[in-house]
């Protein structure tokens, strides 16, 4: 039986229920108790289990003061076997040799804007994943719902992202954002300011029922801009409701052929996006790319660290649509990505 400490325990349950897209709410307590417990010396949780008062901490409740008491006893924790036991099927084996090629992840979030997790535990999740590194992509100021980042919080994100890379090393925080296309398709951030980073990841996020003619001449403006790096979930759809995106979405309208052969024209990766209520683009949509002849990054779009691991999800589509490895751009070493990333500029 694996010997399992109570913080891991608490910390890998959140982690399992976040891979299985379940309510926020269930996740943080798990992360909540875990950070209690972290904070708290192995000797008093053991003398407050015996004792039978764990649940007189704050954010310690029964179920997670059972996890607790079950590790502190050399067990594994039954909440986690259960979630261990029925963690998925796994990939078949054109996706998994995708996703084993992966180096890193391009589009992920943290508790800066609208996600739910420290920088550091991200990177620390994504290392334990098997990456070299990720792209920090917190939203660009005008999506104020997702408490996008000024000019001023980025810069100040960009000096404790070197702070990290110092302790994380050789694994690699690499600075980026995730910049809104306006509508004029220019870029919401500091041009100067996006000079700096090593990832620029474009999406749309409002007025995705534009008229198909002005969504396609905003989308080409952006792609066309030396700063981009990726298109982000390019269709904008919704296919699972639920969670903090509320309902379904449909489709933006646009000349995908000629947004495709603009990505290619200009060397930006389509993304593949990996959550599951977005699976972006659709499959025809990711054979037209292909066909097209643009670079693809295959990225978790990760708000919590369990969802760093829904990169699975984007190599099944990836292998079903016949992505070559070879265009994958997030399956290059970080050096051979970053001289990507720069040479437009």
């Amino acid at each position: 039986m694996r010997c399992v400490e109570p913080v891991e325990a608490l910390r890998r349950i959140a982690f399992l229920l976040e891979r299985a897209h379940e309510p926020t709410y269930r996740v943080r307590a798990f992360r909540t108790a875990a950070d209690l417990a972290e904070r708290t010396s192995r000797d008093d949780l053991a003398a407050r289990a015996d004792a039978g008062t764990l649940t007189a901490l704050p954010g310690i409740g029964k179920v997670t003061a059972l996890v607790i008491e079950e590790a502190l006893r050399g067990e594994t924790p039954v909440y986690l076997r259960r979630l261990e036991a029925t963690e998925g099927e796994p990939v078949d084996e054109a996706a998994a040799a995708i996703r084993s090629a992966l180096k890193g992840d391009l589009h992920t979030h943290s508790d800066w804007s609208d996600g739910g997790s420290p920088i550091k535990e991200m990177a620390e999740t994504a290392r334990g994943l098997g990456h070299e590194y990720i792209a920090l992509t917190d939203h660009s100021p005008r999506l104020k719902v997702a408490n996008g980042l000024s000019a001023d919080r980025l810069r100040r994100q960009l000096d404790v992202v070197a702070e990290i890379n110092e302790s994380l090393a050789p694994f690699r925080i690499l600075t980026g954002i995730e910049v809104d296309i306006l509508e004029d398709g220019t870029l919401d951030q500091d041009p100067d300011l996006l000079d700096r980073l090593d990832v620029v990841v474009a999406s749309v996020h409002s007025k995705l029922r534009m008229d198909r003619v002005a969504m396609t001449k905003r989308m080409v403006a952006a792609i066309a801009n030396p700063r981009v790096n990726v298109l982000g979930h390019c269709t904008g759809r919704i296919v699972k409701a639920g969670g903090k995106r509320g309902g379904l979405r449909p489709e933006s309208e646009f000349d995908a052929a000629l947004v495709f052969d603009a990505c290619a024209a200009y060397d930006v990766a389509v993304e593949i996006n990996s959550r599951p209520e977005r699976l972006d683009p659709p499959k025809r949509l990711l054979r037209l790319a292909v066909e097209a002849g643009c670079r693809f990054s295959i990225d978790s779009d990760a708000h919590a660290p369990g969802q760093l691991d829904w990169q699975p999800y984007g190599c099944e589509r990836a292998a079903r649509c016949a992505v070559p490895e070879s265009r994958i751009v997030n399956a290059l070493p970080a050096d051979d990505l970053l001289a990507w990333t720069r040479a437009r500029l």
